[in-house]
This record gives structure tokens, sequence and C-alpha cells, in this order.
């Protein structure tokens, strides 16, 4: 009777094992194997990268996320952002001999020492996965060493308009002390004028002959183009819909590359366009963890979702694009704020070129570009480059109207990020102070040590 019952227990195991490894089976060969892939991943991921979540091969050995994550998976999409951060904690620092001794507390040399992936629990609020004590394990006499850090704790480091780990570049002391006394405005507040690019490829005569399945031109479509920049440059209809020789009905981020390779590579590494750039089917606002606009939840990105064709109108990109996705309480409060009222000025032709603030403004700002040893200043197309952390916007984009200590502070407060800047800061950052001090402390020191003895 006992071994009759073992048997069949043995049975129900054998066929539900049976029935669970042919429903895996059944959904990885499926028509659908990126959607059976959520089934195996560990965990959720962070915000920048849960869209790519399913395309595990673009991070792990194995396509399947099984294996390791080597460190070219974090350097080819972060990399760049690092050289151009001039970044403060760079893997030669850990492969010092000098610094040997640093790596048996932590392996610096890894970005996967302190990002891990799937850790819904150590996600900061910025998105970063990320140990709250990753400072002390090489700073731990800090609070010794500096009077001006004495009693402060250890998850205090990285508050906002104190240190970044990679990116320093607006926190460093002698940036700070550089500008102690900048005013709250500059005297000339806008942005940077867009230089024109050189060394772009010549655009197909709008006079070329079309492919036979070329339709016929609307008389709205013509005039889109006609008041457009493409026009102007003698960029014909075969420029874009038949680059590559056949007629493409919807051209898509590939056909603008051949001009604005810039604009693409930085759409391509942004949230915006990272799922094209691991060959997974376009971004939709549904796919976001933000609130965004219902009618546009199933929207699919790309460089036509913003610049509408056939104007191309970069006015219409900077504002009325993004409010028409975005739905969260830092963009709805835009309309109305300080910074959409001198946008609206200088639309109207109250105010200068560039002293308007947009969406773009901020989020895709104006930036140097270098290519084939020419300098030019184009839009940069990652529209999240700035935001980890937000000090990442200080340089390229606050100080362009803003002093750096009104800047800090602005960004170190949350409720004035969520209300979208309606008035001045009442959050104060000690960064300034804390490095004015230890200036005087400093000059102080060696006044004594170089006066006269008794």
């Amino acid at each position: 009777m006992r071994a009759s019952r073992t048997w069949r227990l043995v049975a129900v195991w054998t066929v539900l094992t049976l029935a669970a490894g042919g429903v895996m089976a059944w959904a990885l060969l499926s028509p659908e194997p990126l959607a059976a892939r959520a089934w195996f991943t560990p965990g959720p991921m962070t915000h920048g990268h849960h869209s790519i979540e399913l395309a595990c091969g673009s991070c792990h050995v194995d396509a399947f996320g099984g294996g390791e994550v080597l460190e070219t998976s974090c350097t080819g999409c972060h990399g760049a952002q690092l050289d151009a951060a001039n970044d403060a904690h760079p893997r030669a620092k850990f492969t010092d001999p000098r610094n040997a001794d640093l790596l048996n507390v932590i392996d610096a040399r890894s970005c996967v020492s302190c990002h891990s992936e799937h850790r819904p629990e150590m996600t900061h609020p910025m998105g970063l996965t990320l140990p709250l004590d990753y400072c002390l394990t090489c700073h731990l006499d800090i609070g010794t060493e500096r009077d001006t850090h004495a009693g402060l704790g250890f998850e205090t480091c990285a508050s906002a308009g104190c240190h970044n780990y990679h990116d320093n570049r607006a926190l460093y002391a002698d940036f700070l002390l550089r500008h102690a006394d900048d005013p709250i405005l500059t005297a000339m507040a806008r942005v940077p004028d867009r230089l024109p690019g050189a060394g772009v490829p010549q655009p197909l005569p709008s006079a070329a002959p079309l492919p036979t399945q070329a339709p016929a031109l609307t008389g709205a479509a013509m005039d889109d183009w006609l008041a457009s920049a493409h026009a102007d440059a003698g960029m014909g209809c075969g420029s874009c819909h038949a680059a590559g020789g056949a007629w493409v009905q919807r051209p898509d981020h590939t056909a603008c590359a051949g001009c604005h390779g810039d604009e693409v590579d930085g759409f391509l590494a942004g949230k915006h366009g990272m799922r094209l750039a691991v060959d997974l089917p376009p971004m939709t606002p549904a796919m976001a963890r933000l609130p965004m606009q219902p009618q546009a939840a199933h929207t699919e990105l790309g460089c036509g979702s913003c610049h509408a064709a056939h104007r191309f109108d970069v006015h219409t990109a900077a504002v009325e694009s993004c409010l028409s996705c975005h739905a969260d309480d830092h963009s709805l409060a835009y309309e109305g704020s300080p910074h959409h009222q001198l946008w609206q000025q200088e639309q109207a032709g109250e105010r200068p070129p560039g002293s308007g603030v947009s969406c773009a403004t901020c989020h895709l700002p104006r930036a140097q570009h270098q290519r084939a040893g020419v300098t030019t200043i184009r839009v940069q197309h990652n529209q999240n480059d700035g935001l980890r952390p937000n000090e990442a916007m200080v340089r390229p984009v606050c100080q362009n109207c803003h002093g750096l200590g009104f800047a800090l502070d602005a960004l170190a407060d949350p409720e004035l990020i969520r209300r979208n800047f309606p008035h001045a800061p009442t959050h104060h950052v000690e960064s300034i102070d804390m490095a004015v001090r230890r200036a005087e402390a400093d000059r102080a020191r060696r006044a004594v040590d170089s006066s006269p003895g008794p």
C-alpha cells in the first residue's frame, strides 16, 4: 500500500516536472521569445535598464542571462560618458600598484562591484543600484582628516551638491572656489549658438530620379517640406526616403544618421532609443515607469516622434513633443513656470534667441562635439545624460544662465524640481561654504608656518 502511494507521488511529480519543462521550452521556442525571457529574470532592473531587460545578451555573456557580466558590457554604453566626464575614479587609479591595498577592500576595477542589477532593495531614487556606504570603504578617516566633514554621516557623501564618484567636474574644490561669488543670474543668460557641422555627407540632389514605387507628394507634405531646413539645404524626397536606393515609406533613425550622426548616437544612448541600439522593437511610453499621457501609450519612439515629418520643426520638438508623452508632475508644471514664460517670450520675438528655456534646453542641451578634428555645437539627444545624478547638468546647462551656488541649491531640492522651479531655492547646499572655510583655514595655516619665529 505504501509502495503504491509512493509510486503515485513519483508519477505526479514526474508529470508536473515534464509539464513545467514543456511550458518553458514552448515559451523559449514560441513566436514571442523575448516576452518569455521575462519568466527567467531574477528580479526587476533599474530605471535606466528596465526597457532592455529582455535583451539579456547585451550585458550577460549568456544571452539568457545566466553568464557573467563583462566590464565591456558597461563601458560599451557608458564609456564615452566617463571619458567626457574626466572620470574622478578611473580604472587606472586602481590598477596603479600604489593603490593595490584598496583592492583588498573593494575591487573598484569592475563596475559590478558597486552596481548590481536585479537588486531593487539597493536601488537609489535616481535609479542606480549602489551600497550607501561605498565611499566609506576607502575614505574611512575623512571625518577626522577634514574639519568640514566632522560629524557627517556616510550616507551623505553622494547627497545632491556634494560628491559624484564618476563626474566631479562641478563639485571639486577649485571649481567651487572659482565660482563662490557667482551671481544668481549670469550677465548674458542664454544657451550657446549651434555651430554648423563639417564633413557632412552630401545629400542626394532634389532633382535625382526617385524609385518607381515613390508615392505622389501631397500638398500638405510639400508645404511642410518647403518650410524646412531640409528644403533650404536642397535635400529632396530621395535624400531620406531612398538613401539606400529602394524607396522607404517611413524612414527610421538610420536614414537620419547619414547627416545627423552625433544626434543619432546620442538618441541611441538614451532611454528613448536604447532599445533600438540592442535590436529590440522601439520604446513606447507604455513601457515607461514615469506617468505618461494615455493617448501616447503605444507611440513608437524614433526621430520622427519628436521631429514630425516633413517640417521637422525644432521648436515643436523642444516643448510640444515632450509634453505630448510626459505626464509626471515636473513636466505638467512646466507650462506657466518662469522658464516657460521665458520660452514664450523668445518665441514671440520679445527676447533674443537662446534666452528661452524649453524642455530641450535642460534635457537635450547644446554641447560640444568632436568629429574629424572639428569642434561643433550640437544638441545632445541622450536625454538622460545629465540626470545621473542631476549635478551633471550644472556645467552644460544651469551655468549658461545661473551661478553655481544657485544651481546646486536648486538641484538639491526635490520638491522644487517636482514643481518645475516656480521660485528661487529655499534649500541650501554647503559645498561652496565648506570649500571656502577650508581654503581660509589653509591660508591661515600657511601664514603661521611662514611667520618669523620669536
